[in-house]
């Protein structure tokens, strides 16, 4: 596997560590506000380290996916190679904190308290599109 799909792989999933730890533990602390509540500083860094990976491979995506109908077939032979799986793993780990991120911000909006925010952020990391459904109904 090339250093490149390596060094992505470990950045992002480390550089997540400490965002869900905030959100977790921390929620209303002023850190957290300040790291969590600003883009730049949570998600744009594990964009852009998808976006690395994705350059070299983003011809070969849209061809796949955007010359036809894509179907299971297309999909298990585009996510047949090393490179793609860590890609697709950099897409979730992008958009679970993207979501949780959001699902942070409605708690709290809503007040509440951390023994409910927690599991339900917790969700989001582990079942991020599960997650969210839960933070958005737990927050009416």
């Amino acid at each position: 596997m090339d250093t490149i799909v390596i060094m992505t792989f470990w950045f992002s999933s480390i550089f997540i560590g400490p965002i869900w730890f905030l959100m977790w533990f921390l929620p209303r602390h002023e850190i957290t506000n300040k790291i969590v509540g600003d883009l730049r500083i949570s998600v744009i860094p594990l964009i852009v380290s998808y976006g690395i990976l994705l350059a070299p491979n983003v011809f070969d995506i849209l061809i796949s996916l955007g010359s036809q109908m894509p179907t299971p077939e297309i999909v298990l032979e585009m996510f047949s190679k090393d490179e793609m799986i860590i890609l697709a793993w950099l897409h979730f780990l992008v958009m679970d904190t993207f979501a949780g991120r959001y699902v942070w911000m409605r708690m709290l909006a809503k007040e509440r308290p951390i023994h409910v925010s927690m599991p339900i952020l917790l969700v989001c990391m582990m079942l991020g599109p599960i997650g969210l459904m839960i933070g958005i109904l737990a927050t009416p």
